[in-house]
């Protein structure tokens, strides 16, 4: 599974051109968009939230991740609207880092507003991942699909694009086979996220 994705030749984009490239093509009429993402920590400087977990302040992070709601139910009515079913599934290893227990806080606010994410539990899909990860991809209809990379430092750092079809159709159905085995939501969150203490580190 993804074994062509890892011996594809992409074209690299830069952050602007990549959000530019996905609007255009999420607004053309695709039917579907799919998510999957992998890292465990990520830097996101900028977003209030992630800020003030960084700066130890747990109790205002969560707070501060309501300043989102209503930007991330306009997402989900405008993807609505233009009829593209979403869908992302989070993988998650254990113990969790202290990024992702911030990020799950996140992401529980984006399934009350009707986001569709599941969680896949790292441990479930390790003979998948024997020669290597599932990546961290966006895939748009049968169009485009990127791998979303980082820097050493977890910063978001641009995109890989891939527009062969065989190549999208492949990954696609790696995709279908890792969101089918994934877990609820909430059913997750309650059992393994609510009842944690605050991180005793952050990044």
């Amino acid at each position: 599974m993804f074994d062509s994705f890892a011996a594809a030749r992409p074209e690299r984009l830069d952050r602007p051109a990549y959000h530019a490239e996905f609007y255009r093509i999420f607004s053309s009429g695709i039917r579907h968009m799919n998510k999957l993402e992998r890292g465990q920590h990520f830097k996101e400087r900028g977003f209030a939230s992630w800020e003030a977990f960084a700066a130890g302040e747990w109790d205002a992070a969560i707070r501060l991740i309501e300043d989102r709601r209503d930007s991330y139910a306009e997402q989900v009515r405008e993807a609505r609207r233009l009829g593209v079913l979403q869908r992302r599934p989070r993988v998650v290893e254990f113990p969790l880092t202290p990024y992702l227990q911030w990020e799950l806080y996140v992401l529980r606010v984006r399934t009350q507003v009707g986001d569709p994410i599941r969680i896949l539990d790292a441990r479930t899909i390790a003979a998948i991942e024997q020669r290597h990860p599932v990546p961290e991809v966006v895939v748009l209809g049968d169009v485009a699909m990127f791998e979303v990379k980082y820097d050493a430092d977890g910063n978001a750092d641009g995109v890989n694009r891939f527009t062969d079809p065989a190549l999208i159709a492949e990954t696609s159905a790696g995709f279908d086979t890792l969101y089918a085995r994934a877990e609820e939501y909430d059913a997750f969150f309650a059992r393994e996220v609510a009842p944690l203490p605050a991180p005793a580190t952050t990044p």
